[in-house]
């Protein structure tokens, strides 16, 4: 964090220059505060001229003016310091969450999210008070040490010892009440990740029965939120009795000290005024200051820790347990893309099974049509051979290895039935997956798919798309787009052509087809399934596969299918 801070300060030098130009004014009125007091008693009112008292009252009273003055053009200048610190935070956490997402999508938390809200402001208002109050600190006690100077130097016998005591017991809390803070914000990340993940999971908890492991997570989440809490408590009443000695020792061992004194010399001017520097300059300033450093001070150190410190490593090495294959290494060459092994699949521990040990090999080129009743479990399959659904049994594998999350994005593409279109440009849409896709590879999926008509009547790749202007057909299109552009060695389509004609549903899949990876299509019309290499005709937990030929032979189920579909599909 140091090795940050200095460039930072060392870019904004002119800006602490003329903060501190500005706060010598607090310099003078602080000096002329006291010194002012003691020679209006000395020269003025105890040596019989009260006029002379009078006016050095008045030029104590008048120092006060420029010292507001000086306020106004210190806050002028605070920006400059404290506005840079937040966006340069916010770019930070923003580029690491971003970066980090790219390279790890499985590992991703609401940490960044945390830092670029409240976090950020946590360190913006925090510098801002501690710029403000070390700065008021340090020429204050500037000012008070050259009064007391200036009135007798043996008076800082008897107020600095207190003062560097309770400084000493101060700054030795720093370490812990840190350590303390730091530990209440990683609790409090920690149980906002958890509402969070617990909060988008409902239905899955409620159906999986999970609801008590939630709820005692959540206690012992809490739990640990109420501990950190305490602890800092316990170290904020060190804090107190800090406070106690710098602020109250120093004015009550000078009016203890203050016989001796006066007897060796000190002028009653003198003690009253280095009072009036104890009580309305010095015990003022360290209080402040202890009190920002206390509370405010604190979450700020943590706060611009988290944020400066080296970014959390993955979950995992690059190795999956129980795995023998390197993540880095090429995948086999005769791997199938996706594989099913025994794969079971239920909604709840009571519930029927939707998938029932289910085997299935995708080879890469292979088409393959998912067909069946409403119900069947086709959506359920493609989620679950997609990797979005997690089986309950038996395992799924991509490329011969262990599904992850964070190969999710180079592995394959689902497309639900209701296609995902976001305002914006037609080229900011194709290229959602693939933002590098040159213009080339754009005209190419666009001539693929059929998107002539809409880009026509765009006008340009680049026009605005208002997606409540487009139909649902030309919804689903921008989405087929956008995958075939992306072209991942697995396709999945869960009736993502169900708002197209015939023709045009044809024409999608062929250009899927012809691309390298395998293609899994959730089928609604049976000429969509006899396009495919291979058939899977599912019926509850039962399932058959084969080739369109063999089915019609083999499947009474597929058979029913095939007379219950529209008679003019056989033609396409």
């Amino acid at each position: 964090m140091t090795r940050d801070a200095r460039p930072f300060l060392r870019a904004r030098t002119g800006t602490v220059l003329r903060l501190a130009g500005w706060s010598l004014l607090e310099f003078v009125q602080t000096f002329l505060g006291g010194f002012g007091v003691a020679r209006a008693l000395d020269h003025g009112f105890l040596a019989g001229r009260p006029l002379t008292g009078l006016l050095w009252l008045a030029v104590a009273a008048v120092a006060v003016l420029p010292a507001q003055l000086a306020t106004r053009g210190v806050f002028g200048r605070l920006a400059d310091l404290v506005e840079p610190l937040r966006d340069g935070l916010v770019r930070r956490a923003v580029s690491r969450a971003l970066s980090g997402a790219l390279a790890h999508p499985a590992d991703t938390t609401s940490r960044s999210l945390s830092q670029v809200t409240h976090q950020s402001e946590i360190a913006r208002d925090g510098w801002a008070g501690l710029v403000l109050t070390l700065r008021s600190f340090v020429f204050t006690v500037a000012g008070a040490v050259a009064g007391l100077l200036a009135l007798e130097p043996r008076l800082l016998l008897i107020v600095l010892p207190p003062l560097v005591l309770g400084a000493a017991l101060f700054l030795a809390t720093l370490p812990p009440m840190a350590a303390r803070q730091r530990d209440y914000l990683s609790a409090d990340e920690a149980y906002a990740a958890h509402a969070g993940r617990t909060a988008a999971d409902l239905r899955d908890l409620a159906a999986a029965g999970a609801a008590d492991r939630t709820v005692a997570e959540s206690r012992v989440l809490a739990a640990d939120q109420v501990r950190a809490a305490r602890s800092l408590a316990r170290w904020s009443g060190v804090r107190v009795v800090a406070l106690a000695v710098c602020g109250r020792f120093p004015p009550l061992l000078l009016l203890l000290g203050a016989p001796w004194l006066l007897r060796d010399g000190l002028t009653p001017g003198a003690l009253v005024g280095a009072l009036t520097y104890l009580t309305q300059a010095l015990a003022p300033a360290v209080q402040a200051l202890m009190t920002m450093l206390s509370t405010v001070g604190g979450r700020l150190l943590v706060v611009l820790d988290r944020f400066t410190d080296a970014p959390p490593p993955p979950a995992e090495d690059g190795r999956a347990q129980g795995d023998g294959h390197d993540r880095g290494a090429p995948p086999p060459a005769d791997a199938p893309v996706a594989e099913l092994h025994a794969v079971t699949f239920a909604y709840g521990p009571a519930a029927h099974p939707v998938l029932d040990r289910l085997s299935l090999r995708i080879a890469p080129g292979e088409h393959l049509a998912v067909v069946g009743p409403s119900g069947s479990g086709k959506s359920t399959l493609a989620a679950v051979i997609a990797g979005v659904e997690q089986p309950t049994g038996g395992s799924v594998r991509w490329h011969g290895r262990p599904v992850r999350a964070a190969d999710a994005t180079s592995v394959r593409v689902l497309l639900p039935q209701h296609a995902y279109v976001f305002t914006g440009s037609l080229r900011d849409n194709l290229r959602y997956l693939r933002p590098d896709a040159d213009d080339r590879s754009l005209a190419a999926t666009v001539d693929a798919l059929g998107l002539d008509p809409l880009l026509s009547r765009l006008g340009s790749l680049d026009a605005l798309l208002e997606p409540d202007r487009l139909s649902q057909g030309e919804r689903q299109l921008v989405a087929l787009g956008r995958a075939h552009l992306a072209a991942p060695p697995l396709i999945v389509l869960d009736e993502a052509t169900s708002r197209l004609d015939p023709s045009a549903e044809a024409r999608a899949e062929r250009a899927f087809a012809a691309l390298p990876g395998a293609l899994v299509v959730v089928a609604h019309r049976l000429s969509s399934a006899r396009r495919a290499d291979r058939i899977l005709v599912m019926d509850g937990v039962r399932t058959r596969c084969g080739t369109s030929a063999e089915l019609l032979r083999s499947s009474a189920l597929y058979r029913d299918l095939a007379g219950l579909w529209e008679p003019d599909d056989a033609s396409l």
